[in-house]
């Protein structure tokens, strides 16, 4: 999308910083202005070696002032922006209302106000969980039965969006998308934690006995999606994002071992309260209105390229690992992609 100037709430995160690569590195001569609150799950450094056209700006979704002229002087609003961590939402629920929530308010109203496109980034979580034999997959017409404060909040962004669009009538897209994994993920989430704990000569962790099935998709595939979403998506429109990358816990972790040449040992520990059993995700809607396919359709060598990310990149994660490590000391925590 040539020319187009970018907001993108949470630029700094995960998903987020990925996009902006993506963006700016994609020859379309777009420029970015990223948003982040910059939280612990944040990282400038997520953005260096970036020559295009971006500004980066410190700042609470939640505040108007700030968000308000950022929006005014924008074509499209890509929001990543929110709290994720479904274990601190365990323990700090306002938070997630907060950032999930408020947040996502005050950007459909300066969206409203400035009469700007909105995509809409959110989870599959919403939907719940599936049993671990039940064929089915979600899909955009399957219930809402989020389980836990995290889930619930975005269920309640993605309700407020859908609000937004029928009321007063706002341009905007919305997605639901699988597990991603890949470079500049954070270490307390699932696959880097197993990464750099191998790397670190420590042992694998896993909740419970490893049989919790996650439907995986490398995070290049999923900020694919929003952009081809961004260009052919129809308003108003919900598409879900997968790469039927489906994997129990301990399968993922098994893959590692593999490309990693190691005999790491897996420790089960003590399984999250609520903690789903299976997400998985049908994209065909995505597939056959708008063209989108995965680049990686082979998990395995997706998962390949992030373990040499972060073999490459030790400087990136090694100042959160200890921390991260020691937050966990007494409340084992892996699943949170």
């Amino acid at each position: 999308m040539a020319g187009l100037r970018y907001l993108v709430t949470g630029g700094a995160g995960f998903i987020g910083s990925n996009f902006v690569h993506s963006v700016i590195t994609g020859g379309s001569a777009a420029s970015v202005t990223v948003l982040d609150a910059f939280t612990y799950a944040a990282n400038e450094s997520s953005l260096a070696g970036l020559a295009g056209d971006i500004e980066v700006v410190t700042g609470d979704i939640c505040d108007a002032a700030v968000l308000d002229p950022l929006v005014a002087r924008t074509d499209v609003v890509v929001h990543f922006a929110a709290e994720s961590h479904n274990d601190v939402a365990l323990t700090s629920p306002g938070r997630f209302v907060h950032s999930n929530l408020i947040g996502t308010y005050e950007l459909l109203q300066a969206v409203r106000k400035h009469d700007r496109r909105l995509h809409h980034i959110s989870t599959d979580e919403v939907f719940g969980d599936l049993e671990l034999d039940d064929p089915a997959a979600f899909t955009e017409d399957s219930q809402y039965r989020p389980s836990s404060p995290y889930s619930a909040t975005k269920a309640g962004a993605d309700h407020l969006v859908r609000a937004w669009v029928r009321s007063f009538g706002i341009a905007a897209t919305i997605s639901n998308c699988s597990n991603n994994y890949g470079p500049r993920q954070h270490v307390e989430k699932f696959i880097p934690r197993q990464i750099t704990n191998a790397l670190d000569g420590m042992p694998f962790k896993v909740y419970g006995g490893g049989r919790n099935v996650r439907d995986w998709i490398h995070v290049d595939d999923h900020n694919s999606a929003v952009l081809t979403i961004l260009d052919k998506g129809r308003l108003g429109e919900t598409y879900l994002i997968g790469a039927d990358g489906e994997r129990s816990n301990v399968e993922v972790v098994q893959a590692l071992a593999r490309l990693m040449g190691v005999s790491t040992p897996i420790e089960y520990v003590a399984d999250r309260a609520g903690h789903d059993l299976r997400y998985a995700i049908d994209s065909t809607r995505l597939r056959t209105e708008l063209g989108w396919q995965p680049s990686y359709s082979d998990f395995e060598a997706g998962l390949a390229a992030t373990v040499d990310w972060y073999r490459q990149n030790e400087d990136w994660w090694r100042p959160a690992k200890a921390a991260t490590e020691r937050y966990y000391q007494g409340v084992e925590v892996t699943d949170r992609a």
